[in-house]
């Protein structure tokens, strides 16, 4: 059984328009053990092995229009002009889940991931990366987000909520960052 995920800790919010936890999709477990046991019954196995050798492949690969090429082969939707970062890492398991706007940028070591094993359930959620947005290096990215368009994450920042065009976001968890902060 398929249901939206609970969002317990959005309380008080005002703004009615869609967040991360609004857009990812909760799949029950089935089976013993947590979620993570049953994932070969959930994706193909040879599809996971195919993936993650053309994302390792693209990881250490410097060339950029390879590393388009590739990642699109794998369902990604990327646009004109992306530059991923060596060690950037898409989800393994449901790549076409990733949407990434002409001429962002992914850097060094960032990780997008489109799924959550739990204890009880998985979670699957599309990520969506604007036109001309910037994720920093070891920055990772939760299922359901959407980045805007010109927006900036900051290095090693944890993004769990949605991140507004042309707004910067730092930390653990990201949080919208302004010049009064330095």
């Amino acid at each position: 059984m398929e249901r939206p995920a609970r969002d317990e800790s959005r309380s008080g919010d005002s703004d009615d328009s869609p967040q991360r936890h609004d857009r990812i999709t909760s799949h029950q477990r089935t089976g013993v053990g947590n979620s993570m046991h049953q994932w070969h019954k959930l994706r193909s196995p040879l599809r996971v092995t195919i993936n993650y050798i053309v994302i390792l492949l693209c990881r250490i690969s410097p060339s950029l229009a390879l590393k388009r090429f590739l990642l699109r082969k794998l369902g990604m939707s990327i646009g004109s002009g992306v530059a991923f970062g060596l060690e950037s890492t898409p989800d393994v398991f449901w790549p076409e889940l990733i949407t990434i706007e002409d001429d962002a940028v992914i850097g060094y070591d960032a990780t997008i991931l489109c799924h959550e094993f739990l204890r009880d359930e998985y979670r699957t959620g599309e990520v969506v990366i604007g036109e001309g947005a910037m994720i920093g290096a070891s920055a990772i990215i939760l299922p359901g987000v959407e980045i805007g368009a010109g927006a900036q994450v900051a290095a090693n920042s944890l993004v769990t909520e949605d991140v507004p065009p042309e707004t910067t976001v730092a930390g653990v968890p990201a949080t919208e960052f302004s010049s009064d902060d330095s």
